[in-house]
């Protein structure tokens, strides 16, 4: 089940994927992670599907990752009069926080938060920024404002407010029941929607604990004033660019992905690009060229993973979509310009600590002996994940004996995760590394690997071990 790619493939199941047949189908053709999205479904739903996935697991004899995504908090107007109101540029509106008719002088909008936020001269978009409006007066129970792009306001549409940091939690009720429910499962992941600041990661930490990564959804734009300690704080990053490309101009998204691609790459944490990125196999068998060129730029920006939305869970053509994209992956990362355009995003200066100064040595020597692999021995993950962050020309294969890190792994950007007995001597190490490489064919008879590790064994974070093993002839 060796994928012959390095970039991670995320796929949400919904409808069109939640069977255990499509399951296995999605996964031979690609997947490593699996999106299971808690704005929709019932718990029995996404039980049945975990426990497809597990099963599916222990029949391929590969460890697959979960992602359980929290649907966070959702702003959205009340009812209006008729269902609808029609709202032209330049017209006054008003939002009240009780009562109100419905009609454009009384749009209910039942979030205080909201209202504590505002200023005068800040922006509401509803429906997605389908209608924009420019606040020009507030109160305790009332906002006004000028439509800025007409449109129609209908019920229980959604409301971005940004700019302003919300006093909200972003851990609803709902949520804090689906994690819990979650973590009892035995999720892999946590994603965490509409992330503002560090106490959020704290926040969740403090629930989640040591029971699964912990993933910071990057779709507010306050999160980037101090995105720095958001990244520190979470186990992985994803790139959310639906809410995100609704919240900042369209033209600013690509930079922004660029600049949390480096960074989460500088704090050696996996980047998932996610949202819209193959949108069109929803309903067709193939992506549009922007499509395509999308998921290549996530990939050359050096990108952990790439995320399927609509396309899996609720398309035509799930089991095309993932396809595609593991197509689209391995031109890219075969392309003749891909190491040099990965290798001049790295940051200078990186290697600041001894053992991150081993991993990136590792990298450099299996690349300069030609090595097959790079074996890297980690109890907690961050062994590979040091060695990742390189972005070396030759795959890791990463050996744990921890089944829940192994699981994690395949979020890691080159990693071939295999969950074994832990080892306790040197020579053990060599064994295992020597046989492993072998029986999952990344190395034949005669090949040199290089063999990563911290000694003592078994204690994470000590990535201070490099050696060359050749392989005898057997």
């Amino acid at each position: 089940m060796r994928r012959h790619r390095r970039a991670k493939i995320v796929a949400t199941v919904g409808p069109a994927s939640a069977s255990p047949e499509m399951l296995k189908t999605l996964f031979l053709a690609g997947v490593d992670t699996f999106r299971l999205n808690f704005s929709h479904g019932t718990h029995e739903d996404h039980a049945k599907v975990h426990a497809a996935i597990r099963a599916l697991e222990k029949e391929v004899d590969r460890p697959i990752a979960i992602l359980m995504d929290l649907q966070g908090p959702k702003l959205r107007v009340g009812t209006v009069k008729d269902g609808k109101i029609q709202v032209a540029a330049g017209e006054p509106v008003r939002f009240v926080l009780e009562g109100g008719e419905g009609d454009a002088m009384s749009i209910p909008l039942k979030h205080p938060e909201i209202y504590a936020a505002l200023s005068p001269g800040d922006d509401l978009l509803i429906d997605d920024g389908r209608v924009r409006v420019r606040v020009t007066g507030v109160g305790q129970d009332f906002i006004d404002a000028k439509a800025v792009v007409a449109g129609t306001i209908s019920n229980r549409k959604g409301v971005n407010v940004p700019g302003c940091v919300l006093d909200i939690s972003p851990l609803t009720p709902k949520d804090r029941a689906d994690l819990a429910f979650g973590l009892e499962l035995g999720v892999d992941w946590v994603a965490l929607s509409f992330v503002q600041r560090p106490g959020d990661m704290i926040e969740a930490r403090g629930l989640v604990g040591d029971k699964a990564g912990l993933v910071a959804k990057i779709e507010k734009p306050a999160a980037f004033d101090q995105i720095d300690d958001i990244i520190r704080l979470s186990d992985a990053v994803m790139v959310a660019r639906g809410d995100l490309g609704v919240e900042i101009p369209h033209e600013q998204v690509p930079g922004r992905q660029k600049e949390l691609v480096r960074a989460c790459r500088k704090a050696v944490k996996p980047v998932i690009v996610a949202t819209q990125m193959l949108d069109s196999m929803v309903s067709a068998p193939a992506p549009t060229r922007a499509e395509a060129s999308d998921v290549a730029t996530a990939i050359y920006d050096g990108a952990d993973a790439v995320m399927l939305s609509a396309e899996s869970a609720s398309g035509q053509y799930p089991r095309e979509a993932v396809e595609m994209m593991d197509r689209i992956i391995r031109s890219t990362e075969g392309h003749k310009l891909y190491r040099s355009i990965v290798s001049a995003s790295s940051e200078p200066g990186e290697d600041v600590t001894a053992p991150h100064a081993v991993a990136a040595a590792a990298a450099d020597l299996a690349e300069a002996i030609h090595a097959p692999c790079i074996v890297a021995f980690t109890s907690s993950g961050t062994t590979a994940a040091r060695i990742a962050r390189k972005r070396p020309a030759v795959q890791v294969l990463a050996i744990t004996p921890d089944l829940a890190v192994s699981r994690r792994l395949c979020l890691l950007w080159g990693a071939h995760s295999l969950w074994a007995d832990d080892v306790h001597t040197y020579e053990e190490m060599v064994d295992m590394a020597t046989a492993r490489s072998l029986s999952e064919e990344f190395a034949r008879p005669n090949d040199a690997i290089v063999v990563v590790a911290g000694i003592p064994f078994a204690q994470a974070g000590t990535t201070n071990n490099l050696r060359v093993v050749q392989i005898g002839r057997g």
